[in-house]
C-alpha cells in the first residue's frame, strides 16, 4: 500500500516526511548525513557522542563540545533543521546540551537514561527536547517530573521498541527471549498516555521502522512520525567509512546478536570475531582515554566500547563491531538518502 505520509509538527517545526533520522554514534551519523536527511525534508541528528577523537586536543570535555559546534554549524549555514542525540549516560551530558543550546540546535532527542534534568540544561531556549523512552511507565515519570520541576512538558516523544540499534531499554533476558513489549504496544500506550495533558504531544515510532507501510502502520497506531537509523547506514551520505556500510549489505540474519555491553547495557551488533572474542571472555589492552560513560567501569570491562565503535567508524573491524538494529541483514545495497526518502515516502522510483 502506497499513501502519503502526513508532515511532523514539533511545536513550531515542521517536516514535510515523519521521518526523524536516529542518532548513531560513534561518527556514523554526523553532518554529512544529518544534511542529506534534512534536504528531503525529514529531520536528520548528529550524534554527539565520540565526536572530536581525530586530531584530539584539550579536555575531553571540550574537545567533544568544540567537535559538535562544528557539525552542527555544518548543517545550520545551509538553513536546515538540525537535531542532536545526547545520551543522559554521557559524562559531559550537560555540556554538550548546552552546546546545542548555545548553536540553536533545532531539537535535541535523549535517551540511554531518563533526561529528567534536559529541561534544565536547556533553559528557556528555543530548542526542541524530546525524550527517548521505552514505555508508557518512563513517559509517564518524565511528563509529571518536568512539568512539577520545571513547568513544561516534552515537545515530542520518541517511543523506542526492543528491534532498536545500539543500547537499548530493557533487560537482556527479555531481549534474548523475545518478552520484550512490542513496539506496537509501546506506541498506543504511550498516545493514549499524553492525552491526559492539554498541549499536543507528539509520538514518534522507533526501532525496526523500514518500510514506507511500516510508516503508515505507526500514524495508523496515533504516531506522528518515526525514527530510523539502521537504514540511514547504508546510504553514499553516512558518514561512516564504506566498510562499515558494507557489514550491513553483508550482514545475515545469523549474524545479528544482543550482547551485554561494557556499560552494563544490552546492546544489539553485527556479530564479527571481536564480539565472539568478547563473549568467550577475551581482554583487550587499553586505557581509558575519556571516561565518556557514567556507567562504566574501566578496570572491570573487557574492552573500550568508545575504541571499538570509534575503530568501526573508520573500518578497522578486527578491533571493533558495528551497532544495529534488529532488519540490518534486509539491507541489500547502498544508495542515496534521497532515493532512500524517495522510497519511504512512497514514492514512484525516479520520480
Amino acid at each position: 500500500m502506497t499513501a502519503v505520509l502526513p508532515k511532523l509538527s514539533i511545536g513550531d517545526l515542521v517536516l514535510e516526511l515523519p521521518i526523524i533520522q536516529g542518532g548513531m554514534g560513534v561518527g556514523v551519523s554526523k553532518a554529512s548525513l544529518a544534511s542529506a536527511v534534512s534536504l528531503e525534508g525529514g529531520l536528520g541528528v548528529i550524534a554527539s557522542v565520540g565526536l572530536g577523537e581525530d586530531g584530539a586536543v584539550g579536555s575531553y570535555i571540550d574537545r567533544s563540545s568544540e567537535a559538535l559546534r562544528t557539525e552542527i554549524r555544518k548543517v545550520k549555514k545551509q538553513g536546515l533543521a538540525v537535531g542532536v542525540n545526547i545520551m543522559v549516560a554521557l559524562s559531559n551530558y550537560k555540556e554538550l546540551v548546552e552546546t546545542c543550546v548555545e548553536e540553536k540546535v533545532d531539537v535535541i532527542i535523549s535517551g540511554a537514561g531518563l533526561p529528567l534534568r534536559l529541561p534544565e540544561y536547556s533553559g528557556d531556549s528555543m530548542t526542541k527536547i524530546v525524550p527517548i523512552v521505552s514505555s508508557a511507565k518512563g513517559a509517564k515519570l518524565i511528563c509529571k517530573t518536568w512539568l512539577r520541576r520545571y513547568n513544561r512538558l516534552p515537545d515530542a516523544i520518541v517511543a523506542e521498541g526492543p528491534l532498536a540499534g545500539g543500547h537499548l531499554g530493557f533487560n537482556f533476558e527479555m531481549l534474548s527471549n523475545g518478552t520484550a513489549e512490542c513496539l506496537e504496544d509501546i506506541v498506543s500506550s504511550v498516545v493514549e498516555m499524553v492525552k491526559e495533558y492539554d498541549q499536543p504531544i507528539p509520538v514518534i515510532a522507533a526501532g525496526g521502522v523500514y518500510t514506507h507501510e511500516d510508516i503508515l502502520k505507526f500514524i495508523e497506531l496515533g504516531a506522528a512520525g518515526v525514527q530510523m537509523g539502521t537504514r540511514f547506514v547504508a546510504t553514499d551520505e553516512c558518514d561512516a567509512s564504506d566498510e562499515y556500510k558494507q557489514t550491513f549489505v553483508d550482514a545475515t540474519s545469523d549474524d545479528i546478536a544482543i550482547v551485554k555491553s561494557p556499560v552494563g547495557m544490552p546492546a544489539r551488533v553485527i556479530r564479527n570475531q571481536f564480539v565472539k572474542n568478547s563473549q568467550d571472555g577475551a581482554k583487550a589492552k587499553f586505557v581509558c582515554k575519556y571516561k565518556c560513560l557514567l556507567s562504566c567501569d574501566a578496570n572491570k570491562a573487557n574492552y573500550c566500547i568508545a575504541i571499538a565503535l570509534l575503530n568501526a567508524a573508520r573500518g578497522h573491524f578486527d578491533d571493533a563491531f558495528a551497532m544495529c538494529g534488529e532488519n540490518a541483514s534486509r539491507v541489500d545495497k547502498i544508495v542515496s538518502v534521497k532515493e532512500l526518502m524517495a522510497e519511504l515516502a512512497g514514492k514512484p522510483a525516479g520520480e
